[in-house]
């Protein structure tokens, strides 16, 4: 079992739980959770328990927006042909599956395309601007991309060829020449949240111009309208709603903030996949044996009004079966979405994600299971493989990143490799394979301590693309510039990290008694949902405890056990520990641990249980 450190939580103010405790008259742990994501008033915890679509920013604050509305409009009042364009992942299908789902209302002279990731590659590419010439296309939105494709964009301008481009990756040095560059992460924009999906900036384009549509914007104030507005912001918020199931799935898939504008976003578009999924979202349920309840999306609004009675109302009633999570979205969707893309071709996500037809989703969402096993036995040869050099060959010896090439290896899977490797070695990696045009292309994952995007930045003049985040990336550069790039790049890393230690850390938000975990503690931490980045599961620590017997292994290497403490008068909690069957022995032996779990509900045959998921055990010395 790998050790690892234990960072409990301490930057906040004391004074500043006692007083938030105190105005929202909970106990002092839920105040520390709260202040601990920066909400620290009893207005700010307010906005954050009780989510609103007003909540959201106007999409006018984003640079460049009104020119892409003006130009979206004169291209339908001339019924010019307009072609979506996005990245073949989870966040740049299913934001063309938005945008393309609300213009084809618009409009039926509209178009998509997905590059293909062996022939074309990452972003927009010279044979998708092709294509749209042959066509007639006059204007391409490309969404989750576009944002350094300088010259595609001039290229396409020889042929007449508008671009409108909506991405939310690190902009470079020079901003492509289009109508309206919508980016968040622009230096000059004023947009207030920076951390929008490559789907979230999607659905800002719709919602402008719905807004411009109907006279009316979600960020009036109710009380400023007359009846008739107020019932068009009413209308307004159900045209939106049907659109937010798409987003909360990039949301969860792209591992972006789950807090302000994503939060919001993510907690309707949960609440539509719970209540209302599309008929390709509920095909792929399946594959989770899980089956959704319909309603109307004017009951979830609703509903959403009140989030607390309506939560307490779907508890009594049974409404949900069980209630779709972030996670769910991460283990269950996005693999089956992205695995088209991987495989075979992306368009098969997005015709999944706009068909109205149960029976071709089922079809799809078939093909799409199939090519997503396929995936995983691609993933799991490579990443031994990756694995039992990083162990065998001297080079890696002593290393602080891990740069791996094969060129058998399937494009689709590397970021996969990457980051299985990066969570087994705990190190900054890149793992290369064959890419188009004779070009070696990657994907990077890195460590919190490392900022990724700045590294390659500083092998630019070694590389032919990349574009990310600090966390993650895609690259490619020439054969005959491995060598040099293997070098500096591991300059950079250990410039960067030096001496520190790079010892896996479990995040410990407090520490936390059985006897506190009461209903009224797990009903209030379930309004923290949903959980994700800056906004994570909370994780507590509970010291000295013991087996109370029955502790066993399921699976191949999980530890099933109960704990209950040795001097806490309390009924022991039923526990499981993924993949760290190691620690049976010490437990059948009745020695005495500490854990820091997450705590969760644990779905079996119609009953729902509380269970200790645990994120790591020390024993006793």
């Amino acid at each position: 079992m790998i050790e690892k450190r234990w960072i409990i939580r301490q930057d906040y103010d004391l004074e500043t739980v006692e007083n938030l405790a105190a105005s929202l008259g909970v106990d002092r742990i839920i105040a520390t959770l709260l202040v601990e994501r920066g909400i620290t008033t009893f207005e700010e915890a307010r906005r954050f328990f009780r989510p609103g679509l007003d909540q959201i920013h106007d999409p006018y604050l984003m640079k460049g927006m009104k020119q892409a509305i003006d130009r979206i409009n004169l291209a339908i009042a001339e019924h010019q042909r307009i072609m979506v364009y996005g990245d073949y992942d989870v966040d740049g299908t299913s934001a063309v599956a938005l945008v393309y789902s609300y213009l084809m209302e618009l409009d039926h002279n509209i178009d998509f395309y997905i590059p293909d990731r062996e022939r074309e590659g990452y972003g927009i590419s010279y044979q998708g601007i092709d294509y749209a010439r042959d066509t007639g296309v006059k204007l391409i939105i490309a969404l989750d991309c576009g944002i350094k494709a300088t010259e595609q964009i001039d290229y396409a301008a020889q042929y007449g060829i508008d671009f409108i481009i909506g991405d939310h990756h690190l902009p470079g040095d020079e901003v492509p020449n289009a109508v309206a560059v919508l980016d968040p992460k622009q230096v000059d924009c004023p947009y207030p949240y920076k951390e929008l999906s490559g789907c979230g900036i999607g659905f800002k384009i719709v919602e402008a111009h719905l807004e411009s549509k109907m006279g009316v914007r979600l960020c009036d104030l109710p009380e400023q309208l007359d009846a008739t507005r107020r019932q068009r912001q009413e209308e307004l918020k159900l045209q939106l709603l049907k659109y937010l199931d798409l987003v909360a799935i990039s949301i969860a898939s792209d591992i972006v903030p789950i807090m302000g504008e994503n939060r919001v976003l993510a907690y309707f578009g949960l609440r539509v996949l719970n209540t209302k999924p599309r008929p390709g979202i509920e095909a792929i349920l399946k594959y989770g044996h899980v089956d959704r309840r319909k309603t109307e999306l004017s009951d979830l609004s609703e509903r959403s009004s009140a989030s607390a009675r309506s939560d307490s109302q779907e508890r009594k009633t049974g409404y949900f079966e069980k209630e779709l999570t972030i996670t769910d979205l991460v283990f269950l969707i996005g693999p089956r979405i992205n695995a088209a893309g991987r495989i075979r071709s992306a368009f098969d996500s997005v015709r999944l994600m706009l068909t109205d037809d149960p029976s071709i989703a089922r079809q799809l969402a078939d093909d799409i299971n199939n090519y997503n096993l396929e995936r995983k036995d691609l993933d799991t040869s490579a990443t031994l493989e990756a694995k039992r050099r990083i162990d065998t060959d001297p080079f890696y010896k002593g290393r602080q990143s891990l740069v791996l090439y094969d060129p058998v290896w399937h494009r689709g899977v590397v970021g996969i490799v990457a980051s299985r490797i990066v969570e087994a070695y705990n190190k900054p990696t890149i793992v290369f394979t064959e890419g188009a045009d004779g070009l070696i292309t990657g994907s990077a994952r890195s460590l919190k301590e490392f900022d990724m995007h700045a590294a390659l930045e500083q092998c630019a003049d070694l590389l032919e693309h990349f574009g990310g985040h600090k966390s993650a990336a895609g690259v490619s550069l020439r054969k005959e510039n491995m060598k040099a790039f293997l070098e500096r790049f591991e300059q950079l890393v250990r410039e960067c990290l030096g001496d520190k230690d790079l010892t896996p850390e479990v995040e410990i938000d407090c520490e936390l008694g059985f006897s506190q975990i009461t209903p009224k503690f797990l009903r209030i931490l379930k309004q923290f949902a949903p959980f994700g980045p800056e906004n994570n599961t909370p994780v507590f620590v509970t010291r000295e405890l013991v087996d109370t017997g029955g502790a066993r292994i399921v699976g191949e290497k999980h530890l099933k056990f109960s704990a209950i403490p040795i001097s806490e008068r309390t009924a022991p909690f039923p526990a499981i520990a993924f993949q760290q069957s190691e620690a049976l022995p010490k437990m059948r032996h009745g020695d005495i641990f500490d854990i820091c779990y997450q705590l969760e509900e644990n779905y079996w045959r119609g009953r729902t249980d509380i269970q200790l998921n645990i994120k790591d055990i020390k024993f006793e010395d």
